[in-house]
């Protein structure tokens, strides 16, 4: 006999310095994890090759992004190496209504942002380089941006990880898989706590009742 309990969904939060392999994590997740849906920001930044409007991004002008700050449509916003980032308020709360987790690809200063938003429904993984050193080969290897960019993401690398203690979970990501199993374990045992399954009352008292 299968019993399907309802669940209210999560906002899974993935924090790290660029390099330190939060983006090969969350692809990860979903592709093994139909539950799990990435949640879209928008952005003023232009598109980057390959990138599809409304899929990686939702891109749009400065004009209409500070339009959606006023009318308080963001969970959280921030200005990155000078473009505006955001993620919309109503696909989230849509989907976590609907049983379904998202996950955040964002820093430690929107996720504080989403606690302020929805403290109970934020689960936080910060993800740590093994070395300094393997994060600027990682960064080198990407072959994405150029050496200026690259030389940023490093300055800005200390700042990122001074803030590992206010996450809910941290991650040393030495090796993939072992990685990619932890974020699997945190996630299912997030799911089961009792708080996140308002279903289980209804359930319980049926099972008080004989039924």
């Amino acid at each position: 006999m299968t019993v399907e309990i309802q669940r209210r969904g999560l906002m899974l939060v993935l924090s790290s310095p660029s390099g330190a392999g939060k983006t090969t994590l969350s692809r990860g997740l979903l592709a093994n994890d139909p539950d799990v849906v990435m949640s879209v920001s928008a952005t003023t930044r232009a598109p980057r090759p390959g990138e599809v409007n409304g899929k990686d991004y939702c891109f749009t002008g400065v004009e209409e992004f500070l339009r959606m700050v006023q009318q308080d449509a963001f969970l959280e916003h921030a200005v990155v190496f000078g473009n505006h980032y955001g993620t919309p308020k109503k696909p989230v709360f849509e989907a976590l209504a609907a049983g379904r987790d998202v996950l955040f690809d964002i820093d430690w200063q929107g996720t504080q942002q989403l606690r302020q938003q929805a403290r109970d429904d934020v689960v936080s993984i910060f993800v740590l380089p093994p070395a300094r050193g393997e994060l600027e080969r990682r960064l080198k290897g990407r072959a994405e941006d150029p050496a200026d960019v690259i030389a940023k993401r490093m300055a800005k690398a200390d700042g990122e990880i001074s803030h590992w203690a206010e996450y809910d979970y941290v991650i040393v990501n030495d090796d993939v898989a072992k990685a990619q199993a932890q974020v699997d374990v945190i996630l299912k045992a997030e799911r089961l706590k009792r708080e996140r399954q308002p279903g289980l009352f209804g359930f319980v008292e049926g099972l008080m009742r004989g039924e």
